[in-house]
């Protein structure tokens, strides 16, 4: 029961101060995804200006996913014992400093440990974004709120990537982050100086001790089907996307001069598409969004992971379908999940569920690497293996949500109103 959630009547409209919160877990939503994503891209310029070889620079991408993994797990006996606005300024304020690293670093041990330090503070502003969002809204009106917060991943691609690249080129590597700071310093001002705290869960008993806290949260039997349903949810996109763009000129025969024709539509769509399915979601049911994606996605997969030489107009559209069916997946999944955890574990639930997707993602990653192998023509064989193991996960998933919506009535309960969002 979300005991610190607002009364409010399904698909009642934001207030001012609720649309000031969506946008500001938005944007941070969108400066963290972007200084993750922006190291993969940057390879080209780094390793050449660094010296250093593809197996090093692939440490330097995936040390931050390890990091990120390792301090969700160290934060989340202590997640629910602080104001979450507190929590969520400090673990930014890190995520600077460690982008901050990054900007500064003129060698390879320098940029190595700028990511385990980026990682390390950014793993975890994702999980306290989800709690606060979950603290402030109740749960008809947070497929809504997940849908803007999902935005992030594809304004990062329209905006954020294009962006950065150019800074690359028209400087050098070390511009990009440099400009993530130029933005990220002045929203952690405007959280500092406008966001209320968050604080009604700490008037609830909680464990004496944060290892107690942890604890209980992993023992916790109602929550096992949350972690297995985290670890699934991030498998089909760790296996896939990395390599979606040599899937594309290898085997789909389209130019690189192609990909931002690709990504630039994709993403422009994802922006829209992401508020609608949240919208969708609380109207007509979050597990019925979630079985239109899960279907919607199986059939996208089984066609893209088994395109033959096509047309750039037909290769758009068949990305924009897939992308349609995460995403309405992802959304209502995200609203789902977050109905989960008590009052007084939802930072703790939520660092968890990042330490998960964090590992599944790079074991999902590694399997990938190990199934596909590269032909003498460049094509990749065995791609649409992963396409069959994507498939049978997503069908998995649908069965334990379906147990996992079958406990989570979607009818908000009597709950007491917070100061928090007044």
């Amino acid at each position: 029961m979300d005991a610190t959630a607002p009364t409010a009547p399904p698909r009642a409209g934001f207030s001012r101060y609720q649309i000031f919160v969506v946008a500001v877990l938005s944007f941070l939503q969108f400066t963290i995804i972007l200084d993750f994503m922006i190291v993969s891209p940057l390879g080209a310029i780094v390793m050449p200006t660094l010296h250093i070889s593809p197996q090093q620079f692939g440490l330097a991408v995936s040390s931050y996913a390890f990091s990120a993994a390792l301090s969700g797990v160290l934060a989340a006996g202590f997640a629910d014992r602080f104001d979450r606005k507190r929590l969520l300024l400090f673990f930014y304020a890190g995520f600077v400093l460690g982008t901050l690293f990054c900007a500064l670093a003129n060698s390879y041990p320098m940029l190595l440990m700028a990511r385990i330090v980026t990682g390390f503070f950014g793993g975890v502003i994702g999980s306290v974004v989800l709690a606060i969002a979950t603290d402030l809204f109740p749960l008809e009106m947070r497929g809504r709120v997940m849908g803007f917060i999902q935005t992030a991943f594809a304004a990062s691609q329209i905006l954020g990537l294009p962006a950065a690249l150019y800074f690359a080129n028209r400087w050098d590597w070390h511009a990009p982050f440099f400009a993530i700071i130029a933005i990220a310093v002045p929203a952690g001002l405007l959280i500092m100086a406008q966001l209320k705290p968050v604080t009604a869960h700490l008037a609830l008993k909680q464990e004496a001790s944060p290892l107690a806290h942890l604890i209980d949260t992993i023992a916790e039997p109602r929550y096992r089907l949350a972690f297995a349903l985290v670890v699934l949810m991030a498998t089909g996109g760790y296996m896939l996307m990395p390599f979606g763009t040599a899937f594309i000129v290898g085997n789909v025969g389209l130019p690189l001069s192609s990909l931002p024709t690709i990504y630039l539509v994709t993403g422009l769509f994802t922006v829209f598409m992401g508020p609608v399915i949240g919208k969708i979601s609380d109207s007509v049911g979050k597990f019925n969004t979630y079985c239109f994606g899960s279907l919607l996605a199986m059939v996208m997969v089984a066609v893209w992971t088994n395109l033959g030489r096509s047309s750039l107009p037909f290769v758009v559209v068949i990305n924009v379908l897939l992308y349609l069916g995460i995403f309405s997946r992802m959304v209502p999944a995200q609203a789902l999940l977050s109905a989960v955890p008590d009052v007084t574990k939802r930072g703790s639930f939520n660092a968890i569920n990042a330490s998960l997707q964090q590992f599944s993602g790079g074991i999902s990653a590694a399997i990938a690497g190990a199934v596909i192998a590269e032909g003498p023509d460049g094509a990749l064989r065995h791609f649409n293996w992963l396409g069959y193991i994507v498939m049978m996960v997503l069908l998995v998933a649908l069965v334990l949500m379906y147990f996992l919506h079958k406990s989570i009535p979607e009818q908000p309960a009597r709950q007491a109103p917070t100061k928090e969002l007044v």
